[in-house]
């Protein structure tokens, strides 16, 4: 990767600012925001001559954990707390490496932050290293999670930034550390266009964007979106929506309610807040699973059925005639992934993480969005935690 990353990114007209990073050498922890696997090229060019390891999902290593252990990817399974993930930050470091990890644990949804938790700057506390940030512009216009068919733009951006020395890391508390993080790690892939004058010219800019973008403003039916070319759509009252070579939405009758993604995203957020305030928040559908123990691939376990609630998740099934049953508790859980058209074989998905198990769930019922679940997720674990 180090020889492709240059030549790949210098052809996209990748651009890399450092800020305070004169002096700054390995060891030190280094977390980048992350909306395609473009950015891990990014990163690559950026730490030139330094070598690095990799915090990877599991489902990153299937058929290859030799190819992807071989340049320093670390196994994790999202949204755990592993124990070993800190003997393996701690192996990195010591052999004067730089530690990545990608705090929001997921590829972005709409181009902006998705949580990061305050134990991210925990760990640059815990082991008294530099921390460094590493913050892309425009990745997720050129490669969206709801359509990630590579689009051609050039101009991205990027900024590699030692946001705290080590001597700071030692002296400012973790909460302090936490705001520094969390302002060096914050963007807006559709304000960035909006302001970079590059132009969005790609014929399927639209595309999948209903995957986000699930209830429509108009007449507040949720499921009933649909998205193709540069049109975005609701079929229960038929308001249509073009979006520009600019990512603003424009309505073609009448109001245009939310012009940008990001606005409308949180504002079917705060519709599921609602729903969580007023406890009334509750899913259930019959799923198919699979499961991904180790890196050997997945098994199939037939199908089962979901339930998310104000509890959180629960799902059971039967597989070689023995019932099981995975239990994630909302106030445990600060988010969870989704897929959307995962593999391109059953359709979208929630995977439920354990130590030891990822299972894969596919909802089939008519109508669902996993995008609500992920929202509902994050929402219940605020208000369980009275951070809400």
């Amino acid at each position: 990767m180090k020889i492709i990353a240059p030549l790949t990114t210098k052809k996209q007209g990748q651009i890399i600012n450092k800020v305070n990073m004169e002096g700054i050498k390995p060891p030190y922890i280094l977390m980048g925001n992350h909306n395609s696997y473009y950015d891990l090229m990014v990163l690559e060019r950026a730490i030139l001559p330094n070598r690095c390891n990799y915090v990877v999902a599991i489902d990153g290593f299937i058929k290859r954990e030799w190819l992807l252990r071989s340049i320093g990817g670390i196994c994790k399974r999202k949204f755990t707390n592993d124990v070993n993930l800190l003997r393996h930050i701690k192996t990195v470091l010591k052999n004067g490496d730089i530690m990545v990890i990608y705090p929001e644990a997921r590829y972005s949804l709409c181009g902006t932050k998705a949580i990061i938790p305050e134990s991210n700057a925990a760990l640059a506390k815990m082991f008294k290293v530099p921390l460094v940030t590493l913050t892309t512009h425009g990745d997720h216009i050129v490669e969206p999670f709801y359509n990630p068919k590579r689009r051609k733009i050039k101009g991205l951006e990027a900024t590699l930034k030692c946001i705290a020395t080590k001597e700071e890391v030692e002296k400012l508390s973790v909460k302090e550390l936490d705001v520094r993080l969390q302002e060096a790690l914050e963007y807006d892939d559709y304000k960035w266009l909006r302001e970079s004058g590059i132009l969005l010219k790609d014929k399927n800019r639209a595309k999948g964007l209903h995957k986000v973008l699930y209830q429509c403003p108009h007449c507040l039916t949720e499921y009933e979106m649909s998205s193709d070319g540069i049109q975005l759509k609701c079929n229960h009252c038929g308001k249509t929506y073009e979006m520009d070579e600019h990512g603003v939405l424009h309505a073609l009758e009448g109001e245009t309610e939310f012009p940008y993604v990001p606005d409308w995203y949180e504002w079917e957020r705060n519709n599921v807040k609602k729903e969580v305030l007023e406890n009334r928040y509750h899913f259930e559908c019959p799923v198919r699973v699979d499961a991904l123990p180790n890196a050997k691939g997945y098994i199939d376990l037939g199908m089962g059925k979901l339930v998310h609630d104000m509890n959180g998740f629960k799902l059971t099934g039967r597989y070689k005639d023995e019932d099981y049953e995975v239990i994630l508790l909302a106030k445990d859980h600060y988010s969870v992934h989704i897929e959307y058209e995962y593999l391109g074989k059953f359709g979208d998905c929630v995977d439920l993480n354990t130590l030891n198990d990822t299972f894969y769930v596919y909802p089939k019922c008519e109508k669902f969005s996993v995008t609500k679940m992920s929202l509902a997720c994050e929402e219940l674990y605020k208000y369980l935690n009275n951070k809400i």
